[in-house]
């Protein structure tokens, strides 16, 4: 089955031209079936290209999947249309009495801002706390996982001395989780980042399984039973061009940049990069999508009532 977005989306031209599935509004009413319903939480400036990095992913399954874009309220976005959010974005206020099978947080360019300095994170803070009761699972990208394993877990980022920047060789440490389910033993992921969670922050008796991890730029995927959470601290939904644009833009702007690592053929800015992780992260989202389908439950009034019964009762 396809996914299922708004007619008008930009990201709709472009995931047909890649030959994804992609479902017109009318059609999708005429199906008698129940889609999973998906969110995005999209923090990233530049929402249209990340709602296609995402949407692409997320289209690749065989589940009909219905996505909802959602933005924070109370920030004005700088690099993207006005009109743009308001054709296609509902705020977190005008989704909160929902449920979702699913609900993906992305990163945001703040690493090094104290959580508490940030603009939004009152309203951050208010949305991680309702996907407990409101959303079946969580996955938080980049920054985002950051601030959900900081929100939930006092799992500290540490600022790095330079930024961890290039295409890096990952370990799978897990191969029996159905989130890697299909990965390879040794594989390569896309990093971004100029902050860092460590490994042995993570208490024992938390609930936390570190499943990927990289020698050079270390923890890069956990996941939680509880609240089915993943938290991936790396981009594996860049583009094949992304990086460049990051490193060209750095350049432009007179920051302290070396060309990402491992990306750039012989390391020559010149030369048109490869993509060496684009498998394992339809992969990894295709498993996601699996497993919400799996264990999500038939009516959406029930994601989460057990949670909120434990919170009435605990």
């Amino acid at each position: 089955m396809p996914i299922r977005i708004p007619d008008e989306l930009p990201a709709r031209d472009i995931l047909v031209r890649e030959g994804v599935k992609v479902m017109d509004e009318k059609t999708a009413l005429r199906q008698d079936i129940r889609p999973l319903q998906i969110g995005l939480l999209n923090l990233m400036p530049n929402k249209i290209k990340t709602e296609t990095q995402i949407a692409r992913l997320v289209g690749a399954s065989p589940l009909q999947v219905e996505l909802t874009l959602v933005r924070i309220g109370g920030h004005k976005a700088k690099n993207t249309p006005e009109d743009h959010l308001i054709s296609f974005y509902n705020t977190w206020d005008e989704v909160k009495d929902r449920k979702f099978d699913g609900f993906i947080i992305t990163g945001a360019p703040i690493e090094t801002l104290p959580f508490e300095d940030v603009t939004y994170w009152d309203e951050l803070k208010q949305i991680l706390d309702w996907t407990e009761t409101n959303v079946h699972s969580s996955f938080f990208i980049c920054w985002g996982a950051m601030a959900a394993i900081w929100h939930f877990h006092k799992v500290p980022k540490y600022t790095l001395p330079a930024k961890a920047f290039g295409v890096y060789r990952h370990q799978n440490l897990k191969p029996a989780s159905p989130y890697l389910t299909g990965f390879s033993d040794d594989f390569q992921i896309s990093v971004s980042r100029w902050t860092e969670v460590r490994k042995e922050d993570l208490r024992a008796g938390s609930g936390l399984e570190l499943l990927m991890e990289s020698k050079d730029t270390g923890v890069c995927l956990i996941s939680e039973e509880k609240c089915n959470r993943l938290y991936i601290f790396n981009h594996v939904e860049y583009d094949s061009t992304t990086l460049a644009e990051e490193y060209f833009r750095d350049v432009e702007a007179g920051a302290p940049i070396k060309p990402p690592h491992n990306y750039f053929p012989d390391d020559d800015p010149k030369k048109q990069p490869l993509n060496r992780w684009r498998s394992h992260a339809f992969l990894l989202f295709g498993n996601w999508i699996n497993e919400v389908y799996q264990t999500t439950p038939y009516d959406l009034a029930e994601i989460g009532l057990d949670r909120m019964d434990q919170r009435l009762t605990g």
